[in-house]
């Protein structure tokens, strides 16, 4: 998966490509360097990031989706957990819902994911982005994460979104600490039991 954030401070690449043509042109580098899936994010989402508003982001994330489907046959992924921007972007081009809420954050998210027929992308996150990283705690990480991960995708399945379009993330990086995540990845081999890669 090749990221595109259309902001000016995301983790890696905030403030790079928040205008539409840098936008465009950085995508078509990830398509020619080979990503299977391009992400577009109009909103931040690293430790302590605000929020923007519904129309900051589609202005944001709208056009860059317009232009970048008519260029690649790649498939693009709305990074959003509003769900009036999953909406316009599935409208847009986009195929792939990925919601650092779970699909919680908004509840029509669910609704959009199912009338569209979207792919998702379920990640766990403890609390939001303004409090995530305040004091992460877990009984056990990983099992506390795959009953998250396990849940929501029975939740999903349960409202009509087909197996084959649902992936789960831990999220890895929101909500936890270094330690975490380190057990995390020296275990998510566990997570392929739940069949949603």
């Amino acid at each position: 998966m090749g990221i595109l954030n259309t902001t000016p401070d995301s983790f890696s690449d905030g403030g790079s490509f928040n205008s539409l043509d840098r936008a465009v042109e950085q995508a078509m580098h990830l398509s020619n360097a080979g990503a299977a899936i391009i992400d577009i994010g109009g909103e931040s989402t690293r430790p302590y990031s605000e929020p923007v508003s519904i129309d900051e982001e589609l202005n944001r994330v709208i056009p860059v989706i317009e232009q970048v489907v008519t260029l690649t046959d790649v498939p693009v992924s709305i990074d959003t957990s509003k769900a009036v921007v999953a909406a316009a972007a599935m409208e847009a081009g986009a195929e792939i819902i990925n919601d650092v809420t779970g699909l919680e954050g908004d509840p029509d998210m669910i609704r959009i994911a199912t009338e569209t027929g979207a792919g998702i992308c379920a990640m766990h996150m403890q609390g939001n982005p303004q409090n995530m990283q305040d004091n992460p705690s877990y009984d056990n990480v990983v099992s506390d994460i795959h009953g998250y991960l396990r849940d929501r995708r029975d939740r999903l399945l349960e409202a009509g979104i087909r197996h084959e379009n649902i992936c789960l993330d831990p999220g890895i990086g929101f909500g936890k600490t270094h330690d975490h995540n380190l057990t995390l990845m020296q275990n998510c081999f566990q997570f392929l039991q739940l069949g949603c890669p």
